[in-house]
């Protein structure tokens, strides 16, 4: 059976994709100079939380993952960062492809939230890969790529966010049900606002006037202006 190993040599943004989108630069190698015909592969990867450290900032917004931070012994665990396939072209020993993965934003998913609260260094990744190798010289041979195939990369935190920056700059994004974006639409409707985030201030401004001052606690309590009900 030919053996089979993976290399990650870098990363960069897709800066003319439709959404976002990574592209991993991989070197394949098939041990002896081997032919192969073409190779089928699946690729999972995964953020590795515990190989690199955290800045007090960072720690804070990681909090709704992984628990405060006396208890990341035990709760800093893998992330899954991404799955996608990948069909290599025919090779002999060794060859280089590009591996497209496309990306997300939505705060909802662990992977997003995560990268979100990075402000910079690296992000450690492993890169865990398995298939199908069609290979043989005189003929054609079929043969697995085994499940126990890695590669381990450090993704800059730089790109990451120079992904999302293309994609939504200066922006975060939500992902709503259907119904709370109906009422949403149908209120900025209703007040003949230009922009959802006209329609958020709005809402923002309108919470803020039903809110009590802050300084003033039985007025919360009573619903007075501090004199307490008889």
């Amino acid at each position: 059976m030919t053996e089979f190993s993976f290399a990650c040599t870098g990363v960069r943004a897709d800066r003319y994709a439709a959404g976002p989108t990574l592209v991993f630069r991989l070197r394949v190698t098939a041990a002896d100079g081997a032919r192969v015909h073409a190779l089928a592969l699946r690729c999972q990867i995964r953020i590795e939380p515990a190989r690199r450290g955290y800045a007090p900032e960072e720690a804070d917004g990681l909090t709704d993952l992984f628990g405060e931070r006396s208890r990341w012994g035990s709760t800093l665990q893998p992330v899954q960062f991404a799955q996608v396939s990948l069909m290599v072209p025919g090779f002999t020993g060794e060859t280089e492809t590009d591996l497209v993965v496309p990306c997300t934003y939505d705060m909802d998913i662990a992977a997003p939230r995560y990268l979100d609260a990075l402000t910079d260094g690296e992000v450690p990744l492993l890169m865990l890969f398995s298939g199908t190798a069609f290979t043989g010289d005189g003929g054609f041979r079929v043969e697995p790529v085994p499940w126990d195939r890695e590669a381990v990369h450090r993704m800059p935190v730089a790109t990451w966010r120079e992904m999302i920056e293309q994609h939504f700059p200066g922006c975060g994004w939500i992902r709503l049900p259907r119904e709370t974006m109906d009422a949403l639409l149908a209120h900025r409707s209703r007040r003949a606002l230009p922009s959802w985030e006209a329609t958020l201030q709005d809402l923002l401004e309108a919470g803020r006037a039903a809110d009590p001052p802050r300084g003033d606690p039985l007025r919360a309590l009573t619903g007075t202006t501090g004199r307490t009900q008889p």
